[in-house]
């Protein structure tokens, strides 16, 4: 059932109107919070939304709504319960792999599943993957998975509590014997493995382009593969982020090879979330 159709008979045509057609669910079967962005013109039915959220998904027993951006270094933003009761935290479950998370305190997008799992099985046998902004683990989990004969992931993440999260999911999915994860700025961490990886992969579409230089050192001198996310204008979608990434490898003695670009989602009217993909090579 639709939320529109949930709210049928409870708000009012123009109301009705103005209902988000979706929203995000995080969590599992078990126990699932869900999250909205009401309108402000629907802030005095913000109650009535959130219990049509419930009533929809048996599972959800809480249900928040955005109350700002995203801000600051650690991307998160405030929330205010609109229905439902109980902690935060919950257990989400997303391609054979299970996540403790708290959306409240760290950045997570449920809707960037399928992007996850499509990086994951370019992966190949024996390769060492650097993992830039890792959050509570979700890229490094599904890659650690999806290929369970790579060598090594690395996931680098400033956050603490984040940090914390992703090393307890590394535990629980036991795959600790794959998965290193450190604290710390990418800045400064990621020198212990310059040269050293197959793959970079960077899911901050807000100023990833700032660490490039330490995404094409981490490559193995031969190259590698570099996964770069980017906020574009609808009328210039991958122009930007292909010339951020090809600025930053001829500095480094790279060429590159366009391997795949895509629009992730929406982010703004007009304004996407996109993916390129590159193959890095030494130049001769």
């Amino acid at each position: 059932m639709r939320l529109r159709d949930a709210l049928r008979g409870v708000l009012s045509e123009e109301e009705l109107s103005k209902v988000p057609s979706g929203f995000d669910i995080v969590g599992s079967r078990e126990g699932a919070v869900a999250i909205v962005e009401i309108p402000p013109e629907l802030s005095h039915r913000a109650r009535e939304i959130g219990e049509a959220i419930m009533r929809i998904h048996r599972n959800v027993r809480l249900v928040l709504a955005k109350a700002s951006a995203r801000e600051g270094v650690y991307r998160t933003r405030k929330y205010v319960v609109v229905a439902g009761t109980g902690p935060t935290e919950v257990v989400h479950k997303e391609h054979g792999i299970r996540m403790k998370v708290d959306v409240t305190k760290v950045y997570f997008s449920p809707r960037e599943a399928t992007e996850r799992l499509r990086v994951a099985k370019q992966v190949r046998p024996g390769e060492t993957v650097m993992v830039f902004f890792a959050g509570v683990g979700p890229y490094a989990l599904v890659i650690a998975r999806t290929q369970p004969r790579v060598k090594r992931v690395i996931a680098i993440e400033i956050n603490p509590i984040a940090y914390k999260y992703m090393v307890e999911n590394v535990k629980m999915n036991k795959l600790e014997h794959i998965i290193v994860p450190v604290l710390g700025d990418v800045r400064n961490e990621a020198k212990r493995w310059y040269g050293q990886c197959d793959r970079v992969v960077m899911p901050l579409p807000k100023g990833a382009y700032m660490f490039l230089d330490e995404a094409y050192l981490c490559l193995k001198p031969q190259g590698g593969f570099i996964h770069f996310y980017h906020w574009a204008p609808e009328n210039k979608l991958f122009l930007e982020a292909y010339a951020h990434l090809e600025r930053a490898a001829r500095l480094h003695g790279f060429l590159l090879r366009l391997v795949g670009a895509r629009i992730v989602s929406p982010y703004a009217p007009r304004v996407y979330k996109v993916a390129v993909d590159v193959a890095a090579s030494a130049l001769r």
